[in-house]
């Protein structure tokens, strides 16, 4: 095995990405979020989406509604639910993605 855990160090507003696992039927990509960043609401319509977050905290945004979850914590993003992330502190948020199946 190998660990495929990204250092990554986003500046203030920058969002950071790098897949982690990529198989046939599972995604797993990290995302990195400086101060401010925003991953904006997306849905996957034939997908279930897992948010994992590793560290920092960040406000959730799902079906427009919003809520602050701090590492660790775990969103499930049900299929064709839009969903987002974005980080309103002062400090980096580290969160894993996971989607499957793939489309």
């Amino acid at each position: 095995m190998r660990d495929r855990y990204p250092d990554l160090d986003p500046d203030d507003g920058e969002v950071l990405t790098e897949e982690l696992v990529v198989t046939d039927d599972v995604l797993v990509k990290t995302f990195a979020l400086g101060p401010g960043a925003e991953l904006s609401p997306h849905e996957h319509g034939d997908s279930t989406n897992v948010f994992h977050v590793l560290s920092g905290e960040v406000t959730v945004i799902q079906d427009g509604e919003e809520e602050t979850v701090s590492a660790p914590g775990v969103i499930l993003h049900e299929r064709g639910v839009s969903h987002g992330a974005r980080n309103d502190s002062d400090e980096r948020a580290i969160l894993t993605a996971s989607l499957c199946p793939l489309p």
